[in-house]
């Protein structure tokens, strides 16, 4: 099943933060003269037609960091931005961190948004290599070190979230990842991070694996050096991602550096790459390019669009090149045994694990690969289909098995839509069933009381799934439709959804502050077991454990990274 399936927009999805400006607190707080109103009554008419036209003023905002000025641009729910640069890298070489504040891209205004790194589907304009870029979103009322509010310890949290797009798609100024509200929402800091993808990242003919990776970690660093600047803590940082950014968490590398760990729709069937999967790769890739590897010279003279038109052959074959590289995620990171130690799964004894998870899934995460990647359109498919399509991930014998359970009921030779199981099933086996295995096995391993497990059972539909029927339908929850709700950033929210974005953000409030997502007032979020994961549903309704259960995925049926050892 295929996470990377979501339409591809040409140009940028962009969002800009305003602020009208404000008065100085002391002559607010006495009583205004005469001649003050009528400044106020001028200031307002003069406000009145910027307002009316949907234009409002800018304000910069400075703040002295280790590395120099940063500067940001305030929002209007009092919330500050920051675009920074914090690493350079040579193509296909190990990044290194900044040393000095710099606005992405060579930009001289703060207000700008960073570039994307080079991927397919989008207009070459909106990319470069240059890429390695934070946005990060201040809440108001925060006390930078060394200050009188200040001590060490008490800074803020931070949140950090990694975007998902299969390891090769997608970037921080994605729809929805404003972080302005849910900074203020939970009082901590979030950072968005871009990291290399794709062959750039993770088929580097000359350099070594796992580029993004060590990207992400080079992020982690510099944060670590400047958030006390901004009222953070270095000490007190929370891992967040969705979907392949959630996979990037399980490199072993966060759980020394972070305090808490979010995982939002990880596609973790899938496993890592074996360095024998990955160098089957990097040969054909490699055969792809027009330069030998020994050659740096050519390989540093090599135009993206050819590295990208590589890139896509690669994807084409890379099943026919090695099953094991699945259909969702075929490039990303490999268990090389250096930087990414420990599969996290079931293959290789688990680690001690001390962090707090949360782990969260959608109802319907498999609705665009299975209504729109695979079987676009209004038509049914027949019934028949159900086997086959599910043979050409699973194989025989685990389909076979699929078939004989009660979970995926379908007859052959009736005339159901066999894309009605089959989007369970993807679901399933591609993202609910594997997180939870996770928290049962974090939970074993010194996760006991702090693992917690969700379910989206109301979202808000994703610009990556508005022209998806399926997606569209009461009650359904696709892939990534968690996103805008997390964040607050759903345009014209019902009741239902606004209300759910609050609940959200205060028990992610409480995760950052506490390592449990409990609120009082709010319903009790019970923490995952050995046996039972007690999935919290967020939004209504109820999800039954169905094939969760741990006597069928992972056991009856093994997940790819068990079937192939990886």
């Amino acid at each position: 099943m295929e996470d990377g399936c979501r339409k591809r927009r040409q140009g940028r999805w962009e969002y800009k933060n305003f602020c009208a400006g404000t008065f100085p607190i002391d002559f607010l707080s006495t009583s205004p003269s005469l001649p003050s109103l009528a400044m106020l009554a001028v200031a307002a008419v003069l406000l009145l037609p910027a307002l009316a036209l949907g234009r409002v003023f800018p304000r910069t905002v400075s703040t002295v960091t280790p590395f120099g000025a940063a500067q940001g641009v305030a929002s209007a729910n009092g919330a500050t931005r920051y675009a920074v640069r914090y690493a350079t890298a040579q193509r296909w070489q190990q990044s290194v961190m900044s040393s000095s504040w710099q606005l992405p891209n060579g930009f001289t205004d703060p207000a700008a948004l960073p570039l994307q790194c080079p991927q397919l589907g989008v207009d070459d304009s909106t990319f470069a290599e240059d890429c390695l870029s934070i946005l990060l979103y201040v809440p108001p009322g925060l006390a930078p070190a060394p200050g009188p509010l200040h001590k060490a310890g008490t800074g803020a949290n931070t949140l950090v979230w990694i975007h998902g797009g299969s390891f090769d798609s997608e970037s921080s100024t994605e729809p929805g990842l404003d972080g302005s509200k849910l900074a203020v929402a939970t009082n901590a800091i979030v950072a968005v991070i871009q990291y290399r993808l794709g062959a750039l990242a993770l088929l580097a003919p000359n350099g070594p694996p796992n580029l993004s990776v060590l990207d992400t970690m080079n992020a982690l660093k510099f944060l670590g050096k400047v958030l006390p600047s901004f009222g953070g803590d270095a000490s007190k940082i929370t891992l967040a991602g969705q979907s392949s950014g959630a996979g990037m968490i399980r490199t072993s590398f966060c759980h020394s550096i972070c305090c808490v760990i979010i995982q939002e729709r990880d596609n973790a069937d899938y496993g890592f790459l074996s360095t024998t999967t990955q160098s089957t790769l990097q040969t054909f890739f490699n055969g792809l390019l027009p330069c030998s590897t020994t050659d740096s010279a050519c390989l540093a003279g090599l135009s993206t669009d050819t590295i990208l038109s590589a890139y896509a052959q690669l994807k084409a074959n890379a099943l026919a090149l090695d099953p094991s590289t699945g259909l969702g995620e075929p490039v990303r990171p490999v268990l090389d045994g250096t930087l990414v130690t420990t599969p996290l799964d079931s293959t290789a004894p688990f680690p001690a694990v001390t962090k707090p998870l949360l782990l969260t899934s959608t109802r319907n995460d498999a609705g665009p690969t299975i209504y729109d990647a695979l079987f676009p359109g209004p038509d049914p498919i027949p019934a028949s289909m159900f086997a086959p399509v599910t043979a050409f991930s699973l194989g025989p014998d685990r389909t076979q098995t699929v078939i004989e359970s009660p979970f995926y009921p379908i007859d052959p030779d009736g005339d159901e839509d066999a894309r009605v199981p089959l989007q369970v099933l993807g679901t399933d086996y591609i993202w609910r069933c594997s997180a939870w295995t996770l928290a049962r096995t974090w939970a074993a391993n010194g996760g006991a009381g702090k693992t917690f497990v969700g379910i989206w059972t109301l979202g808000a539909t994703y610009p990556f799934n508005d022209n998806i029927p399926y997606c569209l339908q009461p009650g359904v929850v696709c892939h990534r439709d968690d996103i805008q709700i997390v964040f607050g950033t759903t345009p014209n929210p019902t009741p239902a959804q606004a209300a759910l974005t609050a609940e959200i953000q205060m028990r992610y409030r409480a995760f950052l502050n506490t390592g449990a997502p409990n609120v009082p007032g709010l319903p009790q979020w019970a923490p995952a077991t050995t046996t039972d994961v007690h999935a919290y549903v967020l939004g209504n309704g109820t999800v039954p454990v169905a094939a969760c259960d741990p006597s069928f995925w992972g056991a009856a049926v093994q997940y790819d990274y068990q079937f192939y050892g990886i």
